[in-house]
Parts: C-alpha cells; sequence; structure tokens
C-alpha cells in the first residue's frame, strides 16, 4: 500500500514567511520569537513591571535617541537617521476595512440568526464556545494566555507536520465519537424544542 497523500501544513499557514517561523524552517527566526515572548512574559507577568510603564520608556529613550542624533548630524555633517516615510497608505486602510467588514458582517449574522431567527442550534453553539473561553479566562490572565498561544503555535504545526497521519487517525476517531453525541443530544433536546417562525411572530 502507498503512502497516503499528507496535507501541507505549509501551505495551509500560507506558504511565506509566518510558515517558515512557525514551522522552524527558518529556525533563527523561530528563536528569536520563542525568546522575546518569553522575556516579554517573564518581564512583565513574573517581575511585574508595568506594560504602559514600559511602553512609555521605550518611547522617550526612541525620541530622544533621535532627537540627539538629527542634533548633532546637523552639528557635525553627518548623514540624519535612517527613518523611513511614517505614513499609512490607503491601500493598507482599504484591505483592513475589508477584512473588518468581513468579520463584522459575521458577527452581525450570527446574532441576527439568534435573535430574530430563533436558531437554537447557532444559540447552543455560541454559548458552549463563549462558555469555554470565559472558563479558559479565569484560569489564565491576558498575557499569559497570550504568551500560551505563541507556544502552540510554536509547537503545534511542527508536531502535526511530523505525525500528520497518526494524528489524523486520533482526530478523525475524536470527531464521530463527537458527532454521535451531538446528534443524541440534538435528537433528544434541541430538535423537540419548537420556536414560532417569522411568520407567526408578526401575525402576533
Amino acid at each position: 500500500m502507498g503512502e497516503p497523500h499528507r496535507f501541507s501544513v505549509h501551505l495551509a499557514l500560507g506558504g511565506g514567511a509566518v510558515a517558515d517561523v512557525l514551522l522552524w524552517k527558518k529556525w533563527h527566526r523561530s528563536v528569536v520569537l520563542l525568546v522575546s515572548s518569553t522575556a516579554f512574559w517573564f518581564l512583565f507577568e513574573r517581575a511585574g513591571y508595568n506594560l504602559l510603564s514600559f511602553i512609555s520608556n521605550v518611547l522617550f529613550l526612541l525620541v530622544v535617541i533621535l532627537f540627539l542624533w538629527a542634533k548633532s548630524a546637523s552639528l557635525l555633517n553627518r548623514p540624519l537617521p535612517p527613518l523611513p516615510n511614517l505614513d499609512v497608505s490607503e491601500e493598507i486602510v482599504v484591505k483592513a476595512a475589508d477584512e473588518m467588514l468581513v468579520w463584522v458582517n459575521s458577527a452581525l449574522s450570527i446574532a441576527h440568526d439568534i435573535a430574530i431567527g430563533g436558531n437554537l442550534r447557532l444559540f447552543t453553539q455560541l454559548a458552549i464556545g463563549l462558555w469555554i473561553v470565559s472558563y479558559i479566562g479565569g484560569l489564565f490572565n491576558f498575557l499569559t494566555l497570550l504568551y500560551i498561544g505563541v507556544l502552540l503555535c510554536l509547537s503545534l504545526p511542527v508536531v502535526y507536520d511530523k505525525y500528520q497521519s497518526a494524528i489524523d487517525i486520533k482526530l478523525s476517531a475524536a470527531y464521530k465519537i463527537a458527532l454521535v453525541q451531538y446528534r443524541m443530544i440534538d435528537d433528544k433536546l434541541l430538535s423537540k424544542v419548537v420556536w414560532p417562525s417569522n411568520n407567526e411572530k408578526k401575525t402576533q
């Protein structure tokens, strides 16, 4: 038997520089990301340094260095600091607005289906998802949760890319079990709940 077709994790992650970092193909950048995120987490979470104070001090130090550099350059006839044009192009703003529009419309569509359409299944899925997020948020603060996310991003893609076949088998079995449990709950509870249709609401 031939080896089953492997899913390209690199292409799924975009196939660019981000994929190279997450899959440790450019290990020096991955190490920089891991070390810097660990340092920031330790600095703000364990050492108790204030994030706002840190940002203010860094910006203040940067402004002082650039100011002194520009003054000394004018006095000593040296080149000015190599700063690019600090402006945001219209193309970037349009792309960001388009991405934001997709997310906002998707959220409004879900809210409409729950509030107006009475979609009980979607409401149940959303409630469970928000409860899981709330439960995880109660265990960790935002910085720790963000740091855990960085660690998972640097570990899970590599593990899946290396042991893809075995993980796919386990995930397929878990998905079938979850699907059977969901259908049981749906048959016993969700499908028996009768919601009034939009026409009935208008008549009332």
